[in-house]
């Protein structure tokens, strides 16, 4: 069980990055790889500040900030600089990772006997008169680890609930409107370039927040912990998009949690029967692939047994 709410707490973590990344990807059709860096960003920057006594709350606060700038730099790169976007990403990705070097100093920063947001969840649960290991359907879960997975449950939820009502308002249908049709919304009168900055701030901030939840949960910040990240948000938006097969805001949300706590469930079990921790990018790779190419050869089976149904 403690597998289980471990993963869980991970998948809703890690929902956090792909909601941003379903805003670059799905909503105005960027391919923004500043995502392995602005993770990272949001861990080194709550690491920093965890350890020089800030509050866990202000250090998430100042690593949605810092996410949000580096999105934005990545849009202006794009929009006023002319660049394309996979390399405005790019050169961005690649100068955050000094940049992270330079906030940590180090390589890696422990955070081993910090606060962390979960604390007050925690102290809640110890008034209560829980015992230090709850029982959940049979096996002891230590009250912290269902503390943190409280935490994240919340402040998952929130954001949610946030970004669905933000993306049904006026801006956020404007929002979405540049992204399906630029040269129709640029027709209507909406400022396309800057709902791009605007879009790849708010993808990264929600990004980095995963980095800053990421950190407190393993207790410690790494300044390589954001490789691949793009692709595990990529796979799970697919899974999500499989789940729900609907095209609205509220189910498309739920779908791409759902499937990020899926697939972080499915990586879970994979390494409990053996799997190499090697081998988890790869094996991440392969299965994003598969999931690319399995709906392309779907569509061409079922035009091939509709085309020999009419021959016959």
């Amino acid at each position: 069980m403690s597998l289980v709410v471990g993963a869980l707490t991970m998948g809703l973590i890690l929902a956090l990055l792909s909601l941003g990344m379903l805003i670059s990807f799905r909503m105005i059709r960027f391919t923004d790889i500043t995502v392995d860096g602005s993770i990272t960003l949001g861990a080194a920057i709550t690491a920093v500040c965890l350890v020089n006594g800030f509050s866990p709350w202000l250090a998430v606060l100042l690593a949605l900030a810092g996410g949000a700038l580096a999105g934005a730099i990545t849009g202006l790169l794009h929009t006023r600089c002319r660049i394309q976007e996979l390399l405005s990403g790019i050169l961005v990705m690649t100068a955050l990772y000094s940049i992270n070097l330079r906030i940590m100093g180090r390589s890696n920063i422990p955070l081993l006997d910090v606060a962390s947001i979960s604390a007050g969840p925690q102290r809640l649960l110890q008034g209560l008169g829980l015992p230090e290991k709850v029982n959940l359907a049979g096996w002891l879960v230590p009250v912290g680890d269902v503390a943190v997975f409280l935490s994240s449950l919340l402040v998952c939820g929130l954001v949610a609930l946030v970004l669905r009502y933000f993306l049904l308002t006026h801006f956020g249908t404007a929002l979405r409107a540049a992204g399906n049709n630029p040269q129709m919304a640029r027709a209507q009168g909406i400022h396309h370039q800057s709902l791009v900055v605007f879009s790849l701030a708010l993808s990264n901030a929600l990004v980095a927040l995963a980095g800053a939840l990421l950190a407190q949960y393993q207790g410690f910040a790494d300044v390589q912990m954001g490789i691949g990240m793009m692709v595990w948000g990529l796979a799970s938006i697919i899974i999500g998009e499989a789940l729900v097969r609907h095209n609205g805001i509220g189910l498309l949300i739920t779908g791409t949690i759902l499937g990020t706590v899926l697939f972080r469930l499915l990586i879970a079990i994979a390494l409990r029967w053996g799997l190499n921790p090697n081998d988890l990018k790869l094996v991440t790779a392969l299965f994003v692939f598969v999931a690319l190419v399995a709906p392309m050869l779907a569509g061409r089976l079922k035009k091939r047994l509709a085309a020999g149904g009419r021959h016959v």
